[in-house]
């Protein structure tokens, strides 16, 4: 870099810099600098050789792109962005390079787009070469200095002589030995069309000759080939030289290796190419398949939908979905879609198998599984007879998961090899949570929608569950008085307890996923407790499933626990669940009771809606600790410490969710 300015990048990225910048941080022949807003980046512009915008969290890369093409249509940007919505909208407005930010050689690919970038407006020199004036040095010495700069120039030279025919090198440097892999004796006295091949453009051919025909400069990349038969591309400049009478006698060339730009910009076109036909086509299979969830009333809807959508995708041959029935213990099809007839007998899987079979292991892991091996496939095949191993090329399974359930297994076969790529996974991913989440909500809404419900009695001695360990330890008596969920994922746990305060505060104390303890108040010999609990909390845990706690009690160690889940739900599996998670637990009873009407559900549902977290939380300590009773033993200021806020603010919260409370009363 000695004598030359360092390329000038301007990084445009809220929040600092992140680890796709580091490739750029590392090279010393690129100076730059970071702002954290669009606005800034204004006045530095003019003074940059390449934009880096990075999208994210205060930083719009369109927009960014937008105000740089405002302002220089032809000054290089890179887009790095985690969305590849993203890069659809970067692609209409003029984007120069994308750059995915969570693909694992991120930094590099950045690094190299923007060299890409850069590589066609070299850097000027910066400062002057100093010392003493060449023509100083006397004839003699000033000839033997240019030709030994010649000689040794990292770049090939060649001299043509334009007065003899054909025009032949009269001259060619090391370098252009070593580019071209051509000796002197070879090359010295012949045109340099020998460098030409069958890939060889006839258009920058074209060119080049008729720049020497008109005596002009030109500059062409061009597909040569070494003398091993070896392409490279050759960045080709020329220019004339003079006689005394001002005739062109000779024309000077120079040789450049650019075969890594090149192929890195065909590269980066293939992918841009690649990755605009991937996002339309995504666009459309998501904005279909989100239609039909957000229109679907039941499970089976939401399964038969997405097997339909996702099958009727050009890459796609077949779709089904399976879930888990537990008296068979076997994967069985509920939904198939797609251009081959199968049996639904025949989609059943066996889930004592091993995990060698893609629906098992996606179900048992929670991670989505893709086969494009040739020999696996071939015993797939041999095992299912259903599938042509001469054309299958790939199976995916991809679990329907919301948070730690697993609902089934969408599975697909396809028999185009490039279809299972990794934007093609994430894209099956994002299908496969949104179908788990709109089967969760649905399930979840029966519990309140159903006129009947099936309630489980189940007891435990399971130490793992901090509230049976708590009454062992303490021998005091607990019970459930309900939860409140935070925004920052934190659970309020409330308990009346009989034992003695001090005793249970230090107890809690020992364990690594409650956050605090406290007592709220006190009240006929019992004193309430507010746990924050950190981890996945039970009653959370139970809620995704569609289960509602009516009550916990435990005593001496042994706790007894009510559960509630609408009648279509699979009892066996949430209990295996329990029993997964919490070994020491056993089921007592099982019965399917007539609930109250399900407005009054639905009224508290809608109560809930309304409220924000400070609120709920305000009203439920109010509730449990007392607050409302005649000679009530919690005040405000109590109730406003145990939320960290000041006791106007804490009654600011209640009176805001009884009033929301009383508004919602009148108007039902």
């Amino acid at each position: 870099m000695t004598g030359t300015r360092p390329h000038r990048v301007l990084v445009i990225e809220a929040g600092g810099t992140s680890d796709p910048l580091a490739g750029l941080e590392a090279d010393g022949e690129i100076a730059l600098t970071v702002a954290s807003r669009s606005d800034e980046a204004g006045s530095q512009l003019a003074d940059t050789d390449c934009v880096v915008a990075v999208h994210g969290e205060g930083v719009d890369a369109v927009a960014v792109l937008t105000q740089v093409r405002e302002f220089d249509p032809e000054l290089p940007v890179v887009v790095v962005a985690a969305d590849l919505t993203v890069a659809s909208d970067a692609v209409a407005a003029g984007v120069s390079e994308f750059v995915p930010a969570e693909s694992p050689d991120a930094a590099d690919r950045l690094h190299g787009r923007v060299l890409a970038a850069v590589a066609a407006s070299p850097p000027d020199r910066s400062d002057k070469a100093g010392g003493m004036p060449i023509e100083d040095l006397g004839v003699t010495e000033e000839l033997r200095l240019k030709k030994r700069a010649i000689d040794e120039a990292p770049v090939g030279v060649t001299i043509i002589d334009a007065t003899r025919p054909d025009e032949p090198m009269i001259y060619i440097n090391d370098a252009f030995e070593r580019l071209t892999g051509y000796s002197k004796s070879f090359a010295v006295g012949r045109n340099c069309r020998f460098l030409q091949g069958e890939a060889s453009d006839p258009d920058a051919v074209a060119e080049l000759r008729a720049a020497v025909d008109a005596g002009e400069s030109a500059s062409v990349e061009l597909l040569n080939y070494r003398k091993d038969g070896t392409p490279f591309w050759n960045r080709v400049d020329i220019a004339p030289v003079h006689d005394a009478d001002g005739e062109v006698s000779h024309f000077v060339g120079f040789q450049m290796d650019i075969t890594d730009r090149k192929e890195a910009e065909m590269q980066v076109k293939r992918e841009r190419e690649d990755l605009r036909h991937l996002l339309l086509r995504i666009d459309g299979l998501l904005q279909n398949v989100t239609e039909e969830l957000v229109e679907a009333q039941s499970r089976s809807t939401v399964e038969g939908a997405v097997c339909e959508q996702v099958a009727a995708a050009d890459t796609y041959d077949f779709a089904w979905i399976s879930v888990p029935d537990r008296s068979i213990d076997s994967l069985v099809a509920t939904a198939s879609a797609g251009e081959w007839a199968v049996p639904t007998a025949d989609l059943e899987i066996d889930l004592t198998v091993d995990e060698s079979m893609p629906a098992v292991s996606a179900y048992r892991t929670g991670e989505p599984q893709t086969v494009t091996d040739p020999t696996v496939l071939s015993r797939l095949a041999s095992e299912s007879p259903w599938l042509d191993a001469a054309d299958l090329a790939g199976i995916a399974a991809i679990p329907l998961s919301y948070g730690e359930t697993t609902y089934g297994v969408l599975s697909l076969c396809t028999t185009d090899m490039a279809t299972l790529n990794a934007h093609e996974q994430a894209v099956l991913k994002a299908i496969g949570r949104a179908a788990a989440t709109a089967i969760n909500a649905l399930e979840r809404g029966r519990l309140i929608a159903s006129d009947s419900v099936t309630r489980i009695e189940i007891q435990t001695r399971d130490t793992g569950l901090f509230f049976v360990d708590l009454s062992e330890r303490t021998g005091a008596s607990l019970a459930y008085n309900g939860a409140v969920y935070r925004d920052d994922g934190s659970v309020l746990l409330f308990f009346e307890a009989d034992g003695g305060t001090d005793t249970i505060l230090e107890a809690a104390a020992d364990y690594a996923n409650i956050v605090s303890a406290e007592s709220l108040s006190e009240y006929d010999g019992n004193t309430l407790f507010e746990f924050v609990v950190t981890d996945d909390s039970l009653p959370g845990l139970l809620a995704e499933r569609g289960v509602r706690i009516d009550s916990i009690d435990v005593v001496d160690g042994i706790g007894s626990l009510e559960l509630e889940l609408s009648t279509e739900s699979d009892v066996r599996a949430i209990v295996e669940y329990l029993q997964g998670r919490y070994p020491k637990t056993e089921i007592f009873s099982q019965r399917r009771v007539e609930q109250p009407p399900s407005t009054r559900r639905a009224f508290v549902g809608e109560i809930k809606s309304r409220l924000t977290e400070r609120q709920l939380t305000a009203l439920r300590k109010a509730h449990v600790s007392g607050f409302y009773e005649q000679n009530r033993t919690a005040t405000g200021d109590t109730l406003a410490d145990s939320m960290d806020i000041g006791r106007a603010t804490y009654h600011q919260h209640l009176r805001a969710a009884e009033r929301k409370l009383v508004d919602a009363f009148f108007n039902q």
